[in-house]
């Protein structure tokens, strides 16, 4: 199985932009005793998880970093209603996109590099295609033109991980506390053949969430059925390693 990232499409005429951001999300965290570092990632985003019914709904409305108990909090209050293979970290967000858009996207749109939407009719092609894990979440922007796109967030499963030999070999390890991980996206990325999923066509990796990744299924279905706005970019995988023979 060949793999690909999924990249936005920068040809001049793709105008789109969208302003907005996810309608709750968890806090970062403050100053963890075990490392001493403040941080949060907003680039996981789980598009499917209403949180209208939780008590203390104004917990989740302001970015912000808290002490890592409270963060932990939060955490248990909002677990029940993530999706299957959901994982959690500080500055995860929620919920539908909430925004305004204007100008000419393509079927597809990566308007940052770990989002990706689908227009309502492209999205209804990738789901009679059959490919596996495809779900879309409505968003909640507002468009200032007429015949307006109707866009869809595709909710993104923390699947694979970069193999290590494309990893600095004296990397630090996660913190035990908080997992924060002092690590850059390598400039040749190399998949871990062992961690990639058989259940799902696109996902995101479990620990680059701002790489997003599709089967060669997935890119063949959105050439066939001429769905434009992004480009795909094949990702080398690693093999496992023949066993030398006994003899």
């Amino acid at each position: 199985m060949k793999f690909f990232t999924v990249k936005e499409d920068r040809a001049p005429v793709y105008t789109g932009a969208i302003t907005g951001s996810h309608k709750w999300g968890l806090p970062g965290v403050d100053t963890c005793a075990a490392c001493g570092v403040t941080w949060g990632d907003n680039s996981r985003a789980y598009p499917s998880v209403d949180l209208s019914e939780v008590a203390s709904l104004a917990d989740f409305v302001e970015p912000r970093a808290e002490p890592i108990e409270e963060y932990e909090r939060l955490c248990e209050l909002v677990r029940p209603l993530l999706p299957p293979g959901a994982l959690l970290e500080p500055g995860t967000n929620l919920g539908p996109i909430v925004g305004t858009a204007f100008g000419r996207f393509g079927q597809l749109v990566t308007s940052y590099p770990w989002w990706l939407l689908a227009q309502r009719e492209a999205l209804e092609k990738l789901l009679a295609e059959g490919l596996q894990g495809l779900k879309g979440c409505p968003t909640q922007l507002r468009f200032r033109q007429r015949n307006a796109p109707e866009l869809f967030e595709l909710e993104l499963l923390p699947v694979g991980r970069a193999h290590a030999d494309c990893l600095p070999p004296d990397r630090a390890p996660p913190c035990p506390r908080c997992g924060h991980v002092a690590l850059s996206l390598p400039e040749d990325l190399l998949l871990d053949a062992a961690t990639l999923p058989s259940h799902l066509d696109v996902f995101r990796l479990e620990d680059f969430s701002t790489v997003i990744v599709c089967t060669e299924r997935f890119a063949k279905a959105c050439k066939r059925l001429e769905l434009d706005g992004v480009v795909f970019k094949p990702v080398p995988v690693s093999r496992p390693k023949k066993r030398a023979s006994v003899k």
